[in-house]
């Protein structure tokens, strides 16, 4: 039995019991006995070792579901491998990409129109406030074709080719953001793990993602974007998870609410990733408590009750 776990309350994280496992294995924490790794409220989950790739805990991790947002991660990397990527680039801001925005009630980094931010001003609008304006001015300029509707198209069309690179058989991409216009923006669990982990072995990327906010230098309404992932904000708008090192929030309607998330500590690294969980952050950081052990800080010390409560952050 797993005591004392948050649970999301009417909006609010509060604390409850759960019993059954999520997969049964030993806790890689731990010499002792296996533990069987904490259940989750997620249609699909999976936790895997950071550094080999094992896996060390899933459910239902091959059954394809929309990601929403995570899908960024893709439009970053594909932005980001570029050959000979000029991260100072400046890319003028469209008003069709505000439009979009207002059009999908999508979030938004919220961008000015005519401003000129350069790559990595708008990698971090895409991965922090989870900006979908940041992510059609990047198909828009990284898509090749006369048209915006062409180059967005050829952007895509270079998702699910590395996609396919990176042996991601159940993923397929019909949106540079994860606003799916047929539906079959879809992934599993074991998927974006797999990216994830790519992703997560560069340089810039896992700076970008773990960072708690960042300067907009103007190019937004918003003087600076702070981290949709609530297991790096610090409190009282965020749990600061200790470790915590990304990565990429997700809201949708049919999708849910979803996370991928990663951690280091006690020397060990660990990438996570939850679809359709209306207890994201408590299931996350159960799990990770489970597979890293817990430290000072983190697990019972995180739980806060209805009158303390962190506001998820929809994206």
């Amino acid at each position: 039995m797993i005591l004392n776990l948050m649970r999301r309350t009417r909006g609010a994280i509060a604390v409850t019991v759960a019993t059954g496992a999520f997969l049964v294995a030993a806790s890689p924490a731990s010499s002792a006995a296996p533990v069987a790794a904490p259940p989750v409220t997620a249609a699909g989950s999976i936790l895997i070792d950071g550094t080999s790739g094992a896996t060390l805990a899933s459910k239902a991790a091959d059954t394809q579901r929309q990601g929403a947002s995570t899908t960024k991660i893709m439009t970053a990397q594909v932005v980001m491998r570029t050959p000979n990527l000029n991260y100072d680039q400046k890319i003028t801001i469209k008003q069709e990409y505000l439009d979009y925005v207002a059009r999908e009630g999508a979030s938004s980094a919220h961008l000015k129109v005519g401003a000129t931010p350069t790559v990595r001003q708008l990698l971090y609008g895409l991965m922090l406030p989870s900006g979908c304006d940041a992510a059609y001015a990047l198909a828009d300029t990284f898509g090749k074709g006369a048209t915006t509707q062409a180059r967005t198209a050829d952007f895509i069309a270079q998702m699910n080719a590395k996609a396919e690179s990176l042996g991601m058989t159940q993923t397929v991409y019909d949106s540079f953001d994860g606003i799916s216009p047929t539906g079959k923006n879809l992934t599993t669990p074991r998927d974006l793990a797999k990216l994830t982990k790519y992703a997560m072995s560069g340089v810039t990327f896992p700076k970008i993602v773990g960072a708690k906010t960042y300067s907009t230098g103007g190019t937004s309404t918003d003087a600076t974007w702070g981290n949709s992932n609530l297991l790096i904000r610090e409190r009282p708008t965020g749990y600061a998870y200790p470790g915590a090192i990304g990565v990429k929030t997700g809201t949708g309607t049919a999708a849910g609410k979803c996370l991928v998330y990663s951690a280091t500590r006690n020397g060990k690294t660990v990438i996570g990733v939850l679809l359709n969980d209306e207890e994201r952050y408590a299931d996350s950081m159960k799990l990770m408590d489970w597979a890293l052990g817990s430290s000072a800080g983190s697990g019972a010390a995180l739980q806060r009750g209805n009158t303390d409560p962190i506001p998820d952050v929809l994206d």
